[in-house]
């Protein structure tokens, strides 16, 4: 029984304070006065009372009421019910004190009559919000109405009223004022009663809503409710904690909180508080906390708060369920014919329906929670502790968020130690967890099942709280309507307090003289229910029996030392493992050979063991949430070997590597669980030894521990004082002696084997963290640890000592906490705290004779370090370190979708020279053969390095590992062998970084190769050749001389571009070169003869043979040069002043002065003048580049027309420059001096135009069209390019954004030779848009290939010039349409777009691993990576180009900085045009050229230094290789060198292993004397400093460099397709050889592979096998099965040698066969199976790649060429259409059948039909092996249509024209063929070919 009411208190305003801003109330009366012993009075309750503040009123208010809770320091929950009212105030107090002290005087007026509030306040511990309301409006109502009762009764009888707590019963009350109330106790006190509130919260807020609350409020979030009314608050915060149920909320809870103490929501712990929506402006900047909104029914969540939802399919049923109770009619809402009765339940039942949903809910979630108790005491108290990782491990929910969390929170351990303990009362949710947890996984998928479960648990929540039916015997008195409104209202009454003392006494003594009523709990206990799902793998078939069966065979073997079928099993064991089933056999299986007493090995079975208890335990997470590791505990201390005498090594010294042990947590739940087993043990034996042993005989031994203390506990209290101790202390030296044991055993664990290295602390920071009892500690944090622990102190023993420090601390704190929650008594506790360092001490000593004597074991057969081959002058940096080289996502080396052996993971070690990082080992599964795996890759391309902890299987456990990517596509993931120590890594990876960027090129190996490493580091670079270094100094010192002298006033600074903004100071200094005076330099000076030398170097060097060939001028005195030269070369760069990243000569055109170049250089970036690099020989037009424009010159002129200028500026001068120097490379164009004074091209172009065959009209393309689609139009987003068939509509869609424009007006001006562009008002009325001239008007339907109309494209008027400029730099700009050049802006990409393209790319073709997810595919990654796109771009600019110039119009490139995709387009353009660049020496030329002399600054872009190591790596020369390769794939007759020359190049600029392409212009090779090297320098035959003296070498050697179908056609202008359909993944990117490395260090590959014949060849007495495996991405292809050419030269070179021969050089050898091959073609008909199809140059038939289907990249024996037209198609189309037009049946030329297998000779020839027939082209094929001639209507078909038996053919001889014959032919053209049948007449092409066609014929006849 307890009292219904502890206090009553009167609460008032407080008028003595009113004065104050705020009001404040008082207690005025509080009855009894003195505190109950067992409840003092709570302190505040003035401030509940009016949370919102106590302020006056102007009228009165009606009553209000509402319970505030408040919670003591003892977590009690009080419940205040306060009862508010308004009373007139009564003195004038507070109105003096408003009016102030001169009341007359001040005349203020007196306010109205002011209300103060009043509260009668019940404090009780009982929640019984109804009968508070109504006892509390009773004495309301007595005094308001005046009722005869004294107040004082009343009172006194409330607080002496006391009623049960539960159990069920209705207690009748009543006051004393004829009033009546029954109070319902609910049956069972620890189920929460929640009225209706529960079913109110969900209607405020809704189903998700309320389930974020509850998530939130069981995984600690802060949660605030506002609402504006009080009593809500308190309903919605007692509702969230009723549904918590049977979880208690132990945080802070207030659901009412005043508006004084809100700064109570700033506190950092979890909370559950209510808030006036009066204060929600001061609650909107809490960052972290839940904000529910009741009234408006929302739930604010802050961004910075992530709410774990319940684990699915739960949330999903609880949510369904849940629908149904609130909402029945949404279930058959859309049914025809509805229910007609679907009404929800009344609130009070929903009520309880929706907490049954939360019972159901958490008997899921804790279903076979009891199963992970351990209990650790029985006597005196219990004490229980839950097995948190088994209970997730069993439950299969280790990954769930929300669990762990619940798990980990307080609520949760509060609930174990209420629920732990196995003898209680039981309640609901006992009885639930107990017996309905099947019922609920059956019913688990059907919601209507649920529902019914639901309703019967809705049932009994309800009986709880409403036993009986509802009993209406209320009868409460309640003052009338509107009582508070009448105007004359007596003040409440002071009460007298010694009449209700009375009261209070006499009920005191009554009580006294009672019998307390004692009630009887009914103890009993505690069913455990069903044990925890056991959850079967998801991947079933990985722990399949059969896998099983192989671990058991596996350690069968090693016990029975079967070594050798025990080794073939161990890899399947070991990727067993990684299953649980396995790990649990393993253990069970090891288990039974210990109880045998075999746990003393030998070294090769303690090997194996060792290898699978890593294994296994490599596969379990720190928590061993399956208890294995905790299996393996006991095994890990049996296992052992001898090491020697006396010496014996365990296996735990083998398996420390693991995060397990060091978790705290891991170690808890061990201890406690063996604790238990003790205790079980300690109970079983006395009941088996003990008196009552008669009794107990029945007792089955598995009972399990809870039981057993269930039973404990019934007998406790009948034992006897001296029996309860002994019990006790029984229990205390079992846990004391279980704590000695595992210091013992986590010593083992925890100390390294050798203490020296201090290994394990490094990888876990053991000494560092805190265990909180219920938190993980990740690996994160022991990685963030580690640190502490790397310093070196110098002293051995300093550093043992450290570690046994660590140990010895974790151990203790170890100790400490289990003892404590153990109740281990203090003394005991100091004892085990003295044994430990010496526990550990002991240990450390015995290790250290282990670690001795198994350093002199023998080492188990580890596979010998193999030495990698290295060049001449590469030398070692470090010994090989060992490693395993581990698969990455590339998974043809291990053996996947293409089958073959598992080549990796491999073992060896990893190897840094000068150059290279080579890895060498052999694979490490067993069954592969004996290959060795190299991979490697130059140091200076690594472009990544990143550390990965290795989770790959092993045989041992890894430690670190390292992930090096480098830009030759490699990637090689390595993991340290254990034999590498951390250190050595370490300096590895210094060593690596200093390789990799030098501080200063010097450093590089192309510099140091030959000299010592440590020169490297020293950086002591000695120069042989003093006098060329003299030289080049002296140059550049002239150059900084000149620079000097500049005047300072005329400096100007410009904005760094964003290339160089990272290091600002080089572009200050380049400016400082670009600004030079004009007067500090005398151009006409003659070079003084110091200088001689240097000049014809740079001469040499410039180029300038080639400028030669393209008739671009001579380097001759000026008077000597002839005037009608348009161009020069200038030597005004000699000293690089002008420009620094230009060469020294430069081609310019004749009339313009150097002084004006001068200036002009200023307008343009990095000072990058428009220089000419190519002339069309055909149409004389020239290819110029520059860099882009400052903003002003040009574009800066075209920008402002006609603005208004002050006197002659200095821009307006450069402008005026600028265009004289743009109109002066239009006079040097022949087509415009031809024009003299006439506007069009149309003469110069119809004629072109008319030139072109039919059939190439149909593919030519329209250089209108292709300018459109490089310049792109509004409607299509750069970056998206059309493809093939779509390019129709898309020119279609271009077009007609430029048809109303037109260019007639311009074409009718007439033109004369003018000086300046600058016209007055030119503009004002025309400004068509840029490059209309070029994208012309469509006035009729578009060609095949989406082309402009031919005609009309005639007609189109060209300008002489055209500048390829920037888009965005030349946003506005306006064009006149009477300038003869035109501005094309076109959008370039950025070069930090290719940078991260590049790295895209990479990790496309290299992914690190192997990844499942479907956006991550290799074609996914690959179009992500732009790659292609970019490769598409610039093709198209450069095709865009080569039109323009193969149409008579100059073009000049002026984009960036000159120096990146200007090169680009300028290479590529020189290499379409012209087929010198096709060449191998013009292509050198090329990339010398545009590349090296015009400054591309391959040092930075490279990342080869220090200083560009920020700037990363940008492969924009790589991007060019690509573009020729390319090219290259689409006209592979037209190339001398072959595509590997391409990847050799691709290779070598990254590699630095040559000079070549080291440092960023020709002003820097001459600075470092670098430029003229002489060639005789060689230090050694094998030294090269240039790749192309290697090259050269090597290709007189063998023919690798060189393309076998080289055939090409004279002049031919090449157009490639540019579509990204049309491009191909370079396989440079994706193809490996593991068996050699990279073959790109030719001598390394071929130079071994020359000795290894050699030796092969010695032993020819076994019989050899043909037959070659060749393994992808293992072996060299084109090496083990070269080519056929290829092969026959290798043959004839070794029946060279064997004759004793001097073998030929391979290219005379096929200098000759091509000769003879002419020579024989022109007489004998074409084999069409040999090599010589490829060599005749007459090939004129469609030379596109596609039709030619050739076996691999080389030519193989199968070649067929088909003919796609029967006239001759040249190589020129350039859309997608044109792919289209091939017909099908040629695709399958290699299949044809036999008849068109011996086509010996073919071609059409018109043939004269029977009598009176007229002459028909018809295709003719000589067939010798049928010994035939068919004919076919066309080179297509099929179907022959006649056949001319060469066996009656009798002659063959020449012909005479007859009627009808086909006009202007020659005559010889007629032959005739007389057979025994009958005569026909043929006519051929010309009287060549008909010659070749007698000749044929007739030599068949001959032969047969």
């Amino acid at each position: 029984m307890t009292r219904l009411a502890d206090y009553f208190v009167l609460v008032g305003y407080d008028v003595d304070k009113s004065g104050s801003s705020d009001g404040q109330g008082r207690i005025l009366q509080r009855f009894p006065e003195k505190d109950w012993e067992d409840n003092p009075f709570p302190q505040g309750i003035e401030l509940f009372c009016q949370p919102s503040g106590w302020q006056l009123f102007t009228e009165r208010q009606p009553p209000t009421f509402f319970v505030a809770v408040l919670t003591d320091i003892n977590s009690e929950r009080h419940y205040c019910a306060c009862f508010t009212f308004w009373e007139a105030v009564e003195d004038s107090q507070p109105l003096k004190s408003l009016s102030g002290e001169d009341d007359e005087d001040s005349g203020i007026i007196q306010p109205a009559q002011m209300f103060a509030p009043k509260s009668l306040v019940l404090v009780s511990q009982l929640d019984h919000t109804e009968v508070f309301r109504n006892c509390l409006g009773l004495i309301y109502t007595v005094h308001v109405e005046g009722l005869k009762v004294p107040l004082e009764t009343l009172i006194g009888n409330l607080l002496t009223c006391f009623i049960p707590i539960a159990g069920g019963s209705q207690r009748t009350i009543t006051l004393g004022a004829g009033d009546r109330q029954v109070i319902q106790t609910p049956i069972n006190d620890s189920l929460p009663v929640s009225g209706c509130s529960v079913a109110l919260l969900f209607r405020q807020l809704g189903i998700i809503n309320v389930l974020y609350l509850f998530c939130a409020a069981l995984t600690e979030h802060k949660i605030l409710f506002l609402s504006s009314s009080y009593q809500r608050l308190t309903d919605s915060c007692r509702a969230l904690l009723s549904i918590m149920f049977p979880l208690k909320y132990c945080f802070t809870y207030i659901p009412i909180l005043p508006g004084k103490l809100l700064e109570v929501l700033c506190t950092p712990t979890p909370f559950i508080i209510g808030v006036s929506s009066f204060f929600r402006s001061e609650t909107q900047e809490l960052l972290d906390v839940i904000i529910a909104d009741l009234d408006g029914g929302t739930v604010t969540i802050p961004e910075c708060i992530h709410i774990s939802l319940l684990p699915e399919p739960l949330l999903h049923q609880t949510q369904t369920v849940l629908s149904m109770i609130l909402d029945p009619e949404l279930e058959v809402a859309d049914h025809a014919f509805p229910p007609s009765t679907m009404e929800p339940s009344s609130l009070k039942i929903q009520d309880k329906e929706i907490r049954a949903v939360f019972l159901w809910l958490f008997a899921q979630l804790f279903q076979g929670h009891r199963w992970c108790l351990h209990i650790i005491r029985i006597h005196p108290e219990p004490v229980i502790r839950f097995h948190k990782a088994a209970f997730l491990g069993q439950r299969a929910l280790t990954e769930d968020d929300f669990l762990m969390k619940v798990l980990d929170g307080m609520a949760f351990s509060g609930f174990v130690s209420e629920r732990g303990p196995s003898y209680r009362a039981i309640d609901l949710f006992d009885e639930l967890i107990a017996t309905e947890v099947e019922r609920i996984r059956l019913e688990e998928g059907n919601p209507h099942k649920v529902m019914k479960h639901v309703k019967e648990l809705a049932e009994q929540l309800f009986k709880n709280e409403n036993p009986y039916p509802a009993v209406a015997m209320h009868k409460v008195q309640r003052p009338t309507e509107g009582s508070h409104l009448r105007l004359h209202q007596t003040t409440f009454p002071h009460l007298d307090e010694v009449t209700v003392q009375l009261f209070i006494d006499h009920a005191a003594a009554k009580q006294k003289n009672e019998i307390p009523a004692v009630k009887s709990e009914k103890k009993c206990m505690v069913p455990s229910g069903p044990p925890p799902d056991a959850i079967i793998d998801s991947n079933v078939l990985a722990n399949s029996a059969r896998r099983l069966e192989v671990i058991r065979n596996c350690i069968t073997y090693i016990f029975e030392n079967k070594t050798v079928e025990a080794k073939k099993l161990l890899p399947a064991v070991l990727r067993a493992l990684k299953g649980r089933a396995a790990r649990q056999c393993l253990t069970q299986e090891l288990n039974l050979h210990v109880q045998q007493n075999r746990a003393v090995l030998d070294d090769q079975q303690f090997d194996y063991i060792i290898r699978m208890l890593n294994c296994t335990l490599q596969d379990c997470s720190h928590m061993d949430e399956h208890g294995i590791a905790a299996a393996l505990l006991p095994l890990v201390t049996a296992f052992c070997r001898k090491l020697g005498a006396g010496v014996t090594q365990f296996a735990y010294s083998c398996v420390q590597d693991h995060s397990v042990w060091t978790n705290m947590q891991f170690w808890e739940a061990m201890f406690y669980s063996d604790v238990q087993n003790h205790i079980r043990a300690l109970y079983l034996e006395g009941n088996e030894n003990g008196e009552h042993h008669q009794e107990h005989e029945s007792v089955p031994e598995d009972k399990s521990a809870l039981e057993i203390a269930s039973e404990q506990r019934r007998q406790w209290p009948m034992l006897s004082k001296d029996k309860q101790q002994e019990l006790i202390q029984k229990e205390e030296s079992t846990v004391f002696s279980q704590a000695i044991h595992y210091a013992n055993r986590m010593s083992y664990l925890l100390l390294p084997l050798d203490t020296s290295k201090n290994r394990l602390l490094r990888s876990s920071g053991l000494g560092d963290f805190e265990s909180v009892s219920n938190s993980y500690v990740t690996n994160s944090i022991a990685g963030s640890m580690a640190e502490s622990y790397d310093t070196e102190s110098g002293f051995e023993d300093a550093e043992s000592s450290d570690v046994a420090n660590s140990v010895v601390r974790f151990i203790n704190r170890f100790v400490d906490k289990v003892c404590t929650e153990s109740g281990v008594t203090n003394e005991h506790l100091k004892a085990l705290h003295l044994m430990i360092p010496d526990i550990v001490q002991m240990h450390i000593e015995t290790l250290d004779a282990v670690h001795r004597e198994s350093k002199r074991l023998p080492a188990i057969q580890k596979p010998k370090l193999l030495l990698p081959a290295l060049l001449v002058g590469e030398e070692l940096v470090m010994e090989g370190l060992r490693v395993y080289l581990i698969s990455d996502g590339r998974d043809e080396a291990t053996g996947g979708v293409m089958g073959g052996p598992p080549l990796l993971p491999a073992e060896g070690a990893i190897f840094l020279t000068t150059y290279r990082l080579i890895f060498r080992g052999t694979p490490t599964d067993p069954l592969v053969g004996e290959q060795v795996v190299i991979r490697s890759f130059p140091i200076a391309s690594l472009t990544k390095e990143k550390k990965i902890s290795v989770s790959v299987q092993m045989d041992q456990f890894i430690q670190e590992g390292l992930q090096l990517r480098s830009c030759t596509f490699q990637l090689m993931k390595i993991a340290f062998d254990e034999e590498v120590a951390s250190d050595l890594a370490e300096v590895f990876k210094k060593h690596l970084h200093k390789l990799r960027y030098p501080q200063h090129v010097h450093g590089t190996f192309a510099f140091t190769v030959g000299q010592s490493f440590k020169l490297v580091v020293e950086h002591k670079h000695k120069e042989k050749n003093q006098s060329l270094k003299t030289l080049s100094k002296n140059l550049v010192k002239n150059a900084k001389r000149t620079m000097s002298r500049q005047h300072v006033t005329r400096k100007k600074y410009t904005p760094p571009t964003w290339e160089n903004r990272s290091s600002l100071q080089s572009q200050v200094d380049e400016d400082d070169i670009s600004e030079v005076d004009q007067s500090s330099l005398t151009l006409s000076s003659t070079i003084k003869s110091s200088d001689r030398q240097t000049m014809s170097n740079v001469v040499e060097r410039a180029c300038c043979k080639d400028y030669q060939r393209l008739g671009l001028g001579t380097l001759s005195n000026s008077l000597t040069r002839s005037k009608h030269e348009p161009f020069r070369i200038s030597t005004i760069n000699r000293m690089y002043a002008v420009c620094r990243s230009y060469p020294g000569l430069l081609i310019v055109p004749q009339s313009i002065p150097d002084s004006t170049i001068q200036r002009i250089s200023r307008c343009y970036r990095q000072n990058r003048f428009p220089v000419v690099c190519w002339r069309n020989s055909r149409t004389k037009a020239v290819l110029l580049r520059s860099a882009g424009l400052h903003g002003k010159g040009v574009v800066g002129f075209f920008k402002s027309p006609n603005a208004p200028t002050a006197g002659p500026s200095q821009t307006d001068s450069t402008s005026l420059e600028q265009e004289k120097y743009l109109q002066a490379i239009i006079n040097s164009m022949p087509s415009y001096s031809d024009a003299s004074g006439r506007n069009t091209l149309s003469g110069f172009t119809s004629a072109h135009m008319s030139s072109s065959d039919s059939s190439d009209k149909q593919r030519q393309p329209k250089i209108g069209a292709l300018m459109k689609q490089v310049m792109g139009s509004k409607e299509e987003p750069p970056g998206t390019f059309s493809r093939g068939a779509s390019v129709l509509g898309h020119r279609a869609r271009v077009t007609s954004l430029s048809q109303h424009r037109t260019s007639v007006k311009a074409r009718n001006l007439p033109r004369g030779k003018w000086g300046s562009i600058r016209g007055s008002g030119r503009m004002s009325s025309y400004s068509p848009d840029i490059g209309t001239r070029l994208a012309g008007k469509d006035t009729s339907s578009p060609q095949s290939n989406g082309g402009p109309s031919e005609a009309h494209f005639v007609q189109q008027q060209r300008a002489y010039l055209y500048i390829i400029g920037d888009k965005s730099q030349l946003k506005g700009t306006k064009q006149d349409p009477l300038q003869q050049w035109e501005v094309v802006p076109i959008e370039v990409f950025d070069v930090r777009h290719v940078k991260t393209s590049f790295k895209k790319l990479m990790k496309a073709c290299i992914p690190s691993s192997t990844s499942t997810d479907p956006n991550m595919t290799y074609y996914r990654c690959l179009e992500e990576s732009d790659w292609l796109c970019l490769i598409h771009k610039v093709l198209q600019v450069s095709v865009l180009v080569v039109g323009l110039l193969d149409s008579g119009s100059s073009v000049m490139v002026s984009l960036e900085d000159g120096w990146d995709i200007s090169t680009q387009v300028v290479s590529l353009v020189q290499l379409l045009s012209d087929p010198y660049y096709r060449t191998m020496d013009g292509f050198r030329l090329l990339v010398e050229k545009e590349w090296l002399s015009f400054g591309h600054r391959f040092s930075h872009r490279g990342a080869q230094t220090l200083a560009s190591q920020s700037s990363g790596f940008t492969p924009v020369f790589l991007q060019f290789l690509d573009c020729v390769h390319q090219i290259h794939l689409q006209f592979p007759m037209e190339f001398e060198f072959s595509q590997y020359y391409l990847k050799f190049l691709a290779y070598h600029y990254v590699s630095n292993r040559f000079r070549t392409f080291l440092l960023d212009s020709d002003y820097e090779r001459i600075e470092l004397g670098v430029m003229y090297e002489e060639k005789g320098e060689r230090k050694s035959q094998q030294m090269y400093k240039s790749v192309w003296d290697y090259i050269d070498r090597l290709n007189k050697k063998t023919p690798i460099f060189f393309n076998y179908m080289f055939a090409p056609e004279d002049g031919e202008v090449l157009k490639p397709y540019s579509f990204i359909s049309n491009l191909k993944v370079w396989d440079f990117y994706t193809n490996e050889t593991l068996s050699e490395g990279p073959s790109y260090d030719w001598e390394l590959v071929y130079g071994r592979q020359e000795q290894m014949d050699e030796s092969d060849r010695q032993d020819t007495s076994a019989p050899k096998s043909k037959r070659k495996i060749i393994l992808p991405c293992y072996d060299n292809r084109s090496k083990v099965e070269p080519d056929a050419i290829t092969k026959l030269f290798q043959e004839m070179q070794s029946l060279e040698m064997e004759l004793g021969q001097v073998s030929e050089k391979w290219k005379d050898t096929w200098d000759k066969i091509k000769a003879t091959q002419r020579t024989e073609s022109k007489l004998e008909s074409r084999h069409s199976l040999s090599s010589s199809l490829l060599m005749s140059s007459n090939l004129s038939h469609h030379r596109r790649s596609q039709g030619m289907y050739v076996k691999e990249s080389r030519v193989g024996s199968t070649l067929n060429l088909s003919m796609d037209s029967e006239s001759s198609v040249t190589a020129t189309p350039s859309s997608g259409m044109g792919r289209g037009q091939q017909s099908t049946s040629t695709l399958y030329s290699q299949f044809q059948t036999s008849e068109s297998e011996h086509r010996s000779f073919e071609g059409i020839l018109y043939k004269k039909g029977a009598l009176l027939k007229p002459w028909k082209p018809r295709w003719f094929v000589l067939d010798k092996t049928k010994h035939q001639l068919r004919y076919y209507d066309a080179r297509q078909d099929k179907d022959c249509k006649g056949v001319i038996d060469l066996a009656e053919v009798e002659s063959v001889i020449q012909g005479t024209p007859t009627m009808g014959a086909p006009k202007n032919i020659d005559e010889k053209a007629f032959f005739d063929l007389k057979t025994t049948k009958r005569f026909y007449n043929f006519c051929a092409q010309d009287s060549q070919n008909a010659q070749l066609w007698m000749d044929s014929v007739q030599s068949c006849l001959s032969d047969a």
